[in-house]
């Protein structure tokens, strides 16, 4: 939720861990679920069903603009604001991926559910979200669901054969709209950008748009550039010390528990933890000393990362063909993890250094723990 800055959507502001507990400080939406405002009135008007329909539309396109695909939308996960404004939240079955990708995870609510995922033959995730977009448009405008049945089996044979029936009060604009997204075969099915240019829908719609967010950064180079400036920024006299580890990123550290699919592309480089029992600075120290025995120079990029270049290979030019970097991460004031990864270079290198900072100990402290990742 953190990548989605959206009128529409529920910002989540921080997250905080304890060893016991996780905390997220979200934005606070006063109104309460919509469908809770469903369950004591009879039926929406049709403008204000539309203005609904509206942000909900331009949520969805936003976060597939994203790569983020809701897939367990429903009037539940669906909060409303004190003006009435709708914020779509509970991403927790969400997913990132390319536009075009195919999933392959059944999830969702049963009576929002697209019918091809119950076909477990893999699924577009903008596809499916548009279906349950329809299905709460259906519900926006009769105030109860197109597909409901106790029994599963025959909820779900309902929804692959799209068997629902309009109310009396439908008018043809509306049905039309909705038989266009209820379709169940969602290649034939209506597209967010086709839900938008129909006459229906642009009654009124006065587009939200999301917040522009910083072009992702992936090199370490400028990363650092950006520390540095927002160190020098500061009008206190307080010193940034290491890279500070969270919650989150300890349990991601486990590959078991690694979560970070869920929410960025994976970099194709070889990465190395090991854990030291010594102060950010003693660490810092060893590593220099490691890089040292196998004729490697390190330069400091800030106070937590640093790059190892060959000796020899100090100019500018050469950076592109050696990209052997370290980032020193506090746990505790006595425990460190490193980071040693490699997106360039020679292989043998990388292990070696590997190597030399794990044999790096004194008597009083167990030796390093190195894990490849």
């Amino acid at each position: 939720m953190k990548l989605l800055h959206h009128p529409n959507i529920v910002r989540i502001y921080e997250v905080i861990g304890t060893k016991t507990k996780i905390y997220l400080v979200m934005e606070y939406v006063p109104g309460g679920q919509l469908s809770d405002k469903l369950s004591y009135i009879k039926k929406l008007g049709e403008s204000e069903a539309r203005k609904i329909f509206h942000q909900l539309i331009d949520a969805v396109d936003y976060c597939h603009s994203r790569g983020v695909y809701h897939r367990d939308l429903k009037p539940e996960n669906v909060l409303l604001d004190s003006k009435g404004n709708i914020k779509v939240s509970d991403f927790g079955l969400s997913t990132l991926r390319k536009p075009g990708d195919i999933l392959t995870t059944t999830c969702g609510s049963p009576c929002y559910v697209a019918p091809e995922l119950l076909a477990n033959k893999g699924y577009d995730g903008a596809a499916a979200d548009v279906w349950s977009c329809g299905v709460i448009l259906y519900e926006l405008l009769a105030c109860y669901l197109p597909f409901d049945d106790n029994n599963l089996m025959i909820l779900y044979k309902k929804i692959s054969g799209a068997e629902y029936a309009f109310p009396q009060w439908f008018t043809e604009s509306e049905k039309r709209l909705i038989s266009r997204i209820l379709c169940p075969n969602p290649k034939k099915r209506v597209t967010i950008p086709e839900i938008i240019d129909d006459k229906w829908f642009q009654k009124d719609y006065v587009p939200s748009c999301g917040y522009e967010c910083t072009e992702k950064v992936q090199l370490d180079d400028v990363n650092a550039a950006l520390d540095s400036i927002e160190e020098n920024g500061k009008e206190t006299n307080m010193t940034k010390s290491s890279y500070f580890i969270n919650a989150f990123q300890l349990i991601a550290m486990s590959q078991v528990l690694d979560l970070s699919g869920l929410f960025e592309e994976q970099d194709k480089k070889q990465l190395t933890r090991l854990g030291s029992k010594h102060t950010v600075n003693e660490t810092i120290k060893k590593i220099e000393a490691a890089a040292m025995d196998v004729s490697l120079a390190v330069e400091r990029m800030n106070n937590f990362k640093m790059k190892m270049l060959p000796k020899q290979r100090m100019t500018r030019c050469s950076r592109s063909y050696f990209d052997l970097s370290a980032k020193v991460i506090e746990v505790s004031p006595n425990n460190c993890v490193v980071e040693i990864s490699k997106s360039a270079g020679e292989l043998r290198v990388y292990k070696e250094v590997c190597l030399a900072l794990s044999q790096y100990s004194s008597p009083a402290v167990p030796r390093w723990n190195l894990k490849e990742c």
